[in-house]
């Protein structure tokens, strides 16, 4: 079989595949376009297409547009039930990427208390408000990321930060599992010093205790105030998805089964510090020894329910 033929049949039996599936899942039609895209990434990799494996530069990426992703203002978490655009008083943000972000915003609003509301959508790149196959292209420079509204009195942005490391392999370049490309870059973005001194110690801390280097991208959000900024929310139909009804649970995420060290082996804080002491986990031993992410991306099978505090 010649590689046009080739192609042509691969692309016909995708398109089958498709067809199929919206037929099973009308409801959630709008999603299906996120697997056939996919795949035919993923295939025209492999037949030689467009190399995603390096960054394109900001003089090369798509030029974008001003209008921002409709139907977001005003949408509420579909399972904690607040707005996903509103940052209450006293609570603050973190922006992660890990993978595909499905899974990886599944597990943030699942940790027990202090979760205001989690998102997707596309971060640290050079397009003003994309769209997701405008991501998926590679040509944006966005990675598909978790933006996390939480209240530090609740919830410790150092447990945020130990299962981002924990839910997914930060060791994989550009990519993570199946989905490769620069959009599934591992990266951590920082809106303070504080931030940034406690990715950069637990960054190292990981980086020994899986005796392997991690190419996770660690950079400020400020970095980005001159392509529009670091984060744009993703289209409604992927917020929350994993958490709908017809939902595919899928998750490309390879979590290591590695814990990262205890806060107090890497804290960049000097011991009796205000903020060594502003910044302890708030989540016990018995936490991580029952819900800590497992290898294989368990997460997908786990109820939308945010865990019971008194359950471990």
């Amino acid at each position: 079989m010649t590689r046009k033929r080739f192609i042509i049949a691969l692309y016909t039996l995708m398109l089958s595949s498709a067809t199929h599936a919206f037929a099973v899942l009308p409801s959630r039609s709008s999603v299906i376009k996120k697997q056939p895209l996919r795949m035919i990434g993923s295939i025209l990799d492999l037949l030689g297409g467009p190399d995603k494996s390096e960054l394109i530069s900001p003089d090369k990426a798509l030029p974008g547009r001003s209008t921002k992703m409709a139907n977001i203002d005003g949408l509420r978490h579909y399972v904690l039930g607040n707005k996903l655009t509103e940052v209450p008083k006293g609570y603050e943000e973190a922006v992660f990427a890990n993978g595909c972000f499905w899974g990886s915003e599944k597990g943030i609003w699942r940790l027990p208390k202090g979760i205001h509301s989690t998102a997707v959508g596309y971060c640290a790149g050079f397009t003003p408000n994309p769209t997701y196959e405008e991501a998926c292209s590679g040509q944006t420079g966005h990675t598909e990321g978790v933006r996390v509204v939480y209240n530090p009195e609740e919830v410790s942005f150092v447990d945020i930060l130990r299962w981002f490391w924990e839910a997914h392999d930060p060791c994989s370049g550009m990519g993570q599992g199946n989905d490769r490309g620069t959009q599934y870059r591992s990266g951590f973005y920082y809106f303070n010093d504080e931030q940034k001194q406690l990715i950069e110690a637990s960054k190292a801390a990981y980086e020994k205790k899986l005796e392997r280097p991690i190419t996770t991208e660690v950079a400020a959000a400020s970095d980005y105030e001159q392509y529009g900024g670091l984060w744009y929310f993703a289209e409604s139909y992927h917020q929350q998805y994993l958490s709908k009804p017809g939902s595919r649970p899928y998750c490309s995420a390879q979590p290591q089964g590695v814990a990262l060290p205890d806060y107090k082996d890497w804290c960049p804080f000097p011991e009796g510090s205000d903020l060594r002491k502003k910044h302890e986990p708030t989540l016990p031993a018995s936490f991580w020894q029952k819900y800590a992410p497992k290898r294989g991306c368990s997460v997908v099978q786990e109820p939308n329910e945010p865990i019971a505090e008194n359950t471990y």
